[in-house]
């Protein structure tokens, strides 16, 4: 499949791009856009087809739900089959951007956009190029993250392509996005809803919304062998082709721990790599140290950790350790919850702790 790659912000031109987009999502083809959060890969929510055409570009299991993305709030009610109070609060707080939320599918979401289940993940994204080409293709825009499954999400156009050239119709390139992390995803159909993956929208603001927001038990643990009720839950995601360990104490010891496997992986004959903090960094002794930012700056930690495990990739990198950047207890309500977990299922949750 010869696959179009597009760039977008070329003024009176991302009209008829966008436009274009639509048509082939409308005639069952799939388009890579980005988003606020990741470049999503999209298909036809309404069209079986179009799902499995996703799973298959992905590599991705087939009980692993799709989110369901749409371009106006009114559109939750056709949907979901039931669409609680709570829903709209949240809607009214903080659509358009990064939150989803699991709601009661309606018969016209098939169960191949779901993952087999009866309930939907929807958003409503921010990014205005997102929002025009779901409303060019209908309205109903099936899109998971757009790179092949278990690798880390894509955060610019560059790893669209080298996942996806040639497995689909389209590519918009929009440079880098905002947030690098996707969508935080709330369950509305337990009570108290329950958060079953974190992200940019955080627990402490949706518990001002909401007052009571759990999170779910596999955050930050192995998840069970139970289908995955929501995109990430169950599957390692993120991952670098290297091996990963998060190594986790006081920065001398973490610091001194980590050096001394780097220079065991050295002897081996593997190419090594650091992710480090910015006061940090300058201490590690790895063949490819990268610097993710101040450790009390989440958003840019969040914003550069997929490229970074990317990069990784690009120079070769076998085996990597990282810092750990907090929020994998109960009681941080911050983006670093979100950050921790992507971490988490990037190392496999190979964790150790050095205190």
């Amino acid at each position: 499949m010869n696959t179009k790659i597009v760039r977008l912000g070329e003024g009176n031109k991302d009209e008829e791009v966008l436009l274009e987009a639509g048509e082939i999502l409308k005639a069952g083809g799939l388009v890579a856009f980005p988003t606020e959060t990741v470049y999503g890969l999209g298909g036809d929510a309404l069209n079986p087809d179009s799902s499995r055409k996703i799973y298959a570009a992905k590599g991705r299991p087939s009980d692993n739900p799709l989110i369901v993305h749409i371009y106006r709030t009114e559109d939750l009610y056709k949907v979901a089959r039931e669409v609680p109070k709570e829903a709209l609060q949240l809607a009214e707080a903080f659509w358009p951007g990064p939150l989803t939320m699991i709601l009661p599918k309606s018969e016209l979401i098939p169960l191949e956009t779901t993952g087999g289940l009866t309930t939907v993940a929807v958003r409503l994204p921010s990014h205005p190029g997102a929002r025009r080409m779901i409303e060019c293709a209908g309205g109903f825009v099936a899109a998971p993250s757009a790179n092949l499954s278990g690798r880390p999400s894509p955060t610019t156009a560059k790893y669209v392509v080298e996942d996806m050239n040639g497995r689909i119709e389209m590519i918009l390139d929009g440079g880098e996005v905002g947030i690098g992390l996707e969508s935080t995803i709330v369950d509305l159909t337990v009570n108290p809803p329950q958060i079953l993956r974190p992200g940019f929208i955080t627990s402490d603001m949706l518990k001002e919304v909401l007052g009571s927001v759990e999170n779910d038990a596999t955050l930050f643990t192995t998840a069970s062998g139970q289908a995955p009720r929501a995109p990430g839950m169950k599957y390692r995601h993120y991952a670098p082709k290297g091996n990963l360990v998060i190594v986790q104490g006081e920065n001398d010891r973490v610091i001194s721990y980590v050096n001394e496997k780097l220079q065991e992986a050295k002897g081996a004959g593997k190419k090594t790599g650091v992710i480090a903090a910015s006061d940090t960094a300058g201490r590690y002794a790895g063949d490819v140290i990268k610097t993710i930012g101040d450790r009390r700056d989440e958003e840019v930690i969040a914003r550069r950790l997929y490229g970074i495990l990317r990069e990784f990739d690009d120079e070769n990198v076998e085996q990597i350790y990282s810092e750990s950047f907090g929020g994998e207890d109960e009681g941080h309500g911050g983006l670093g919850q979100a950050i921790m977990n992507r971490l988490l299922k990037a190392a496999g949750h190979q964790v150790i702790r050095v205190n």
